[in-house]
C-alpha cells in the first residue's frame, strides 16, 4: 500500500516544465476546436517552459496541484484586473492535466486559491470562461459562480464569447 501525497503549493522555477505540460494538455483538451488551430498553436510556442520559468518569478500568485512527482495542475490569480467589475480578486487561470479532471482535484485547487484570496481582503472573486467551454463553464456554476458579465473578444479573427463568474 502507498500513500498518495497531494499538495498545494507556491510554484518555484523547477515547476517550469511541468507547467508547460500541463498548459500545453490541458488547454489542447479544453479548446480544441473552439479556439482556431493556428492561433492555438501559436499560444502553445508561446508558452514554453521558458515562458513559465519567468512567469513564476514575477509577483502574481501562481500555485501548483503537486502529486509528489510534480505539477499536474496551476492556478494563477490576485487582484481583479478590471475595475469595472464588481470584485476584488480574480482567478486568471486554473487548469488540470486532463487524467485529473472530474474527479474533485479542480474543487481543492478553487478552495485553496479562493481561501489565499479571502486571506488577503479579497472576497469578491471573479472568474473569466470562454462560453463555449461548457466543462469550465458547468465547473464555475456549480462552484456557485453566478454570471455577472458577458464580452465578446477575437482570438486568431474568430469572436468568441467570454462569461465573468462571481463568488462572494
Amino acid at each position: 500500500m502507498s500513500d498518495l501525497l497531494v499538495s498545494i503549493r507556491h510554484a518555484k522555477s523547477g515547476d517550469a516544465q511541468a507547467l508547460s505540460r500541463v498548459f500545453d494538455a490541458a488547454w489542447r483538451e479544453a479548446y480544441l476546436g473552439i479556439i482556431p488551430g493556428v492561433t492555438l498553436d501559436k499560444m502553445f510556442a508561446r508558452r514554453s517552459a521558458r515562458w513559465w520559468s519567468s512567469t513564476v518569478a514575477r509577483g502574481r500568485p501562481l500555485v501548483v496541484l503537486d502529486m509528489g512527482q510534480g505539477a499536474v495542475g496551476y492556478a494563477s490569480y490576485g487582484r481583479c484586473r478590471d475595475r469595472s467589475l464588481p470584485a476584488n480578486g480574480e482567478i486568471d487561470e486554473l487548469y488540470l492535466l486532463p487524467e485529473y479532471q472530474g474527479v474533485g482535484f479542480g474543487r481543492r485547487l478553487f478552495n485553496a486559491v479562493r481561501n489565499d484570496l479571502k486571506a488577503r481582503g479579497m472576497d469578491r472573486i471573479v472568474v473569466w470562461a470562454l462560453e463555449a467551454n461548457e466543462r469550465a463553464c458547468a465547473f464555475y456554476a456549480g462552484m456557485g459562480g453566478r454570471t455577472i458579465a458577458r464580452v465578446e473578444e477575437r482570438i486568431g479573427g474568430t469572436p468568441l464569447a467570454k462569461v465573468a463568474y462571481l463568488f462572494r
